[in-house]
């Protein structure tokens, strides 16, 4: 990179020099969209409404002197991930799962993207739970992001739907699958956080179409443990201590 000897850490290590490239403010989000798929600057603007656009630009000059992203030739104000740039999902992946410990409610004007959506599921997913169930599709409403999420056996695919939605690339091989299931929920953002962390009754969930059988087993699919009671939690249990010594893992963050 370019940069780095004007802001380097001074240290010779892989997350020193990781952080001199992704570190900065917005660069992750930026990642995290660009994994979903090939999307031009005024698309990236819209996904992340609070970044300014002289960041943006330069988050993106960044990125690509880092040879993370690079210019899409057939897509005018195009930018896409390099393969050094999708080597960083599972460590988006990781950020995911990490942060939905801390994601607490909804604050004033926090909005729920698609692709913070198609995010989310792709962090929450079990393959293993995954395996051996029917083929289901899955169309999620999480105030105003649809997205469609299509399991068939180990394999996920998310693809984004409604106004306005964005391409992405095919990854799974589901075009000539037959879905034996499937279910249309309508969720309020904190309603689908507690519905990935285990935390919601799937009786308790708002399905338009489909099955509810095909809702308990999206909480088997897709579930996000949290490591820890989340900021601001009651601290009873660790006041009285029997919680503390069990040593069990939170199971809500609700």
């Amino acid at each position: 990179m370019a940069t780095r000897g004007a802001r380097g850490l001074g240290q010779y290590s892989g997350v020193a020099r990781a952080v001199e490239r992704v570190g900065e403010r917005w660069a992750l989000l930026i990642i995290r969209d660009l994994l979903v798929g090939a999307r031009r600057y005024s698309d990236l603007k819209a996904g992340l409404p609070r970044i300014p656009t002289n960041i943006l630009s330069d988050r993106l000059k960044e990125l690509q002197e880092a040879g993370i992203v690079r210019r899409v030739p057939t897509v005018r104000g195009g930018y896409e991930l390099t393969p050094l740039g999708r080597a960083l999902e599972p460590v988006i992946d990781g950020l995911e799962r990490w942060g939905w410990s801390a994601l607490g409610d909804p604050a004033e004007g926090e909005v729920v993207t698609r692709d913070a959506l198609t995010a989310t599921l792709r962090a929450a997913f079990r393959p293993d739970a995954a395996a051996g169930a029917p083929p289901t599709e899955y169309v999620l409403h999480v105030a105003d992001a649809s997205v469609v999420a299509v399991v068939a056996n180990r394999t996920l695919e998310v693809v984004p739907i409604g106004p306005g939605a964005l391409p992405q690339p095919r990854r799974g091989n589901l075009t000539e699958v037959a879905f034996e299931a499937g279910a249309e929920l309508v969720l309020e953002p904190a309603e689908f956080r507690d519905l990935i962390a285990g935390a919601l009754d799937p009786s308790a969930v708002r399905v338009v179409a489909g099955e509810s059988e095909a809702v308990v087993r999206f909480t088997r699919v897709f579930r996000i443990e949290p490591v820890g009671p989340r900021p601001g939690a009651s601290s009873e249990a660790g006041e009285g201590g029997d919680a503390g010594a069990s040593g069990a893992p939170a199971a809500s963050v609700a």
